[in-house]
């Protein structure tokens, strides 16, 4: 789509340059999809020379300019930890685009993070593995905040006016757990109507975090008390169940032609029941103990 209303693109990545009528520009991907009819500048971000990804022993730091593509191609580097199961996730949640290479060659991890969809599988991925997203600030400053809470809404972040997102770290102590992936849709290449991921924690606790069914990320996390995560002791099926609830108001399902809130609520249910049961190696009760 065609951006008139564009006077001038700069290079940069200062927060500092940052101005009312000013969006930052990444990917571009949904930016010139949806088009705009109050922005004056877009300040570009692909000449910053971030490194799209870097790992070491701590984890890995993946640049918001990091492009679907690159993002695709990190399991298959030489040298990274063999005990870090949870990389799985990644082509997983590259896949929940349903999109051509020409997207993944373009979209960014911190562009559809940003973008806020509830959809967003960058968001699903790094909210899951307990992304820590560094954000820079206009006045110079930088702070951090979970991915998880930079979501807030359908097309809402925390960020504020200028804010820029930096990058995402994930922690070495998720990406080596153990994790189960679930996504439905309403077809076979639609977006994504539920998306859930769990994983098993270090005292054999389960972190499951629901993405697409709610407008906003939802965790909710059981402790543990096993000494490995083979004989996890985490939640029955009506403790999850009744987190569910506790944790997701009515309201908070998202609605729209990629499902009703409803089907998004039911299907989140039966979704953590099967994560729960495969990851605890328990049998599936849910249907049972439904009231």
């Amino acid at each position: 789509m065609d951006m008139n209303t564009i006077e001038e693109v700069v290079a940069t990545a200062d927060p500092a340059a940052w101005r009312p009528g000013d969006a930052w520009l990444a990917g571009g991907t949904v930016l010139f999809s949806y088009g705009s009819t109050t922005l004056r500048r877009l300040l570009d971000l692909t000449a910053a020379g971030w490194p799209a990804i870097e790992v070491d022993r701590g984890g890995i730091e993946l640049a918001a300019t990091c492009t679907i593509a690159e993002l695709y191609a990190l399991p298959d580097r030489p040298g990274l930890p063999r005990n870090w199961a949870a990389m799985e996730l990644v082509r997983l949640c590259c896949d929940s685009f349903v999109a051509s290479f020409k997207i993944w060659n373009a979209s960014t991890v911190g562009g559809n993070i940003c973008t806020a969809l509830p959809a967003g599988p960058m968001t699903s991925l790094c909210a899951a593995l307990d992304g820590t997203a560094t954000v820079l600030e206009p006045g110079g400053r930088s702070r951090q905040v979970p991915v998880a809470d930079l979501v807030v809404g359908d097309a809402r972040t925390s960020l504020a006016p200028g804010e820029l997102l930096r990058s995402i770290h994930l922690p070495a102590a998720a990406l080596n757990s153990r994790a189960a992936f679930r996504r439905l849709s309403l077809s076979n290449l639609g977006r994504s109507g539920v998306l859930l991921i769990g994983r098993l924690t270090h005292d054999g606790g389960l972190v499951l975090t629901v993405t697409a069914s709610t407008k906003r990320p939802v965790q909710v996390r059981f402790a543990g008390a096993a000494k490995d995560t083979r004989s996890a002791a985490g939640p029955g099926a009506a403790e999850l169940r009744r987190a569910l609830d506790d944790a997701i108001p009515a309201e908070l399902y998202h609605d729209d032609i990629h499902g009703l809130p409803q089907w998004r609520r039911d299907m989140t249910y039966r979704l953590a029941e099967e994560i729960r049961a495969e990851l605890l190696g328990t049998p599936s009760h849910a249907a049972s103990e439904r009231p």
